[in-house]
């Protein structure tokens, strides 16, 4: 395991590798207006170091987001306690350009089924872009060493 005192661009690379291999569904943490959190089951997708979720446009994660921009992911720990944590900066894109650019290529499963009219016709249906700035891998919940990435 690295050292959780350096954070390369590698570890960073481990910990998606861990995230898409634990599970398709991480648990999203949001903070509303009334600065309580709110923690749903989303199935993020990894576009280079970014990831990206599937929302509604008047979801409570899309409200949260406009009063606080800091989002938080825990990744479905394993039997044997493995996880993982990210934590970023959440912006909103409805446009019809980045529709159909994740439409067509970034998500893992079909779009349609939650938003039936397509990236063109899915007014209310929205993407979160997640800017991480911290990760974590813990492997056996921490006992199985650490690796950390931090934005520089």
């Amino acid at each position: 395991m690295v050292s959780s005192k350096t954070f390369p661009h590698e570890n960073l690379e481990l910990i998606k590798k861990a995230a898409t291999k634990l599970s398709p569904w991480a648990h999203l943490a949001t903070v509303g207006k009334d600065n309580r959190p709110d923690v749903v089951p989303v199935h993020p997708c990894w576009e280079g170091d970014v990831l990206w979720v599937l929302v509604g446009n008047s979801s409570v994660k899309s409200k949260n987001i406009a009063h606080n921009n800091h989002v938080a992911f825990h990744w479905q720990v394993t039997e044997s306690g493995d996880g993982v944590e990210v934590w970023g900066t959440a912006t909103l894109h409805s446009d019809v350009e980045t529709k159909k650019r994740l439409w067509n290529g970034v998500f893992d499963y079909d779009l349609n089924a939650f938003a039936p009219g397509g990236p063109e016709n899915s007014p209310d249906t929205g993407f979160m872009r997640i800017e991480p700035y911290r990760a974590i891998y813990l492997p056996q919940y921490g006992m199985g060493g650490r690796t950390e990435w931090r934005k520089a």
